[in-house]
């Protein structure tokens, strides 16, 4: 890979991590509610979700990737179950409920698994890498150097602009808190995620 490719190529994901999508609603919404720790979880989920669509794509498993259709589906359902889980739980929550960093959760392992299941359960993200890729590098005669690099700059174009919305959505969050309203935001928020998990299960 050139300087210029890999410029362009971190560029390009830098733009599709920008616009708005499920998985920006659904760091802001982990974030605003529970606070930048937990929307960071949640957008480690998604990198990691990232990561192995981009693996897949790199080794070739297009036709792995039909056989598994089924699983992803599985996932899918299971992911969209959860996220309703979580959402329910938020609007059920009663701000006493809530700690001094506005968290509903202690672990972070909710949040992770958040970004993880938005991400793998749209099946559709290892055929968008499979035509991705392509256009900025020979995915036939990639190297192990070429993987990590690719790999890396998804981590810091997709995971950075993640991080960014979490840190926006904490601060809203805070403000929003002071305002005394966190019982509506737990309310908007539950709604949120409850929604993404019906999108997840009916659309995707």
């Amino acid at each position: 890979m050139t300087l210029a490719s890999i410029t362009a190529l971190f560029a390009s994901m830098l733009v599709l991590a920008l616009l708005p999508s499920i998985s920006v609603l659904t760091v802001t919404t982990r974030s605003a509610t529970s606070g930048f720790l937990h929307g960071a979880f949640t957008a480690l989920g998604i990198v990691v979700g990232d990561t192995l669509f981009i693996l897949l794509a790199i080794s070739g498993l297009s036709l792995l990737a039909e056989t598994m259709g089924e699983l992803f589906s599985l996932v899918k359902y299971a992911g969209g179950v959860y996220l309703i889980w979580l959402g329910v739980k938020l609007w059920l929550a009663s701000p006493e409920t809530v700690n001094d960093m506005g968290a509903v959760d202690a672990s972070f392992v909710p949040s992770f698994l958040a970004g993880l299941f938005v991400t793998i359960g749209d099946q559709k993200a290892i055929f968008f890498y499979l035509g991705f890729l392509p256009a900025f590098i020979d995915l036939q005669n990639i190297s192990i150097e070429e993987t990590a690099i690719i790999v890396s700059v998804a981590i810091v174009a997709v995971g950075g602009v993640k991080l960014g919305y979490a840190f926006v959505a904490a601060k809203a969050g805070n403000t929003l808190k002071e305002f005394k309203v966190i019982k509506v935001l737990n309310k908007v928020a539950g709604l949120i995620l409850l929604s993404i998990g019906v999108f997840l299960i009916v659309v995707t």
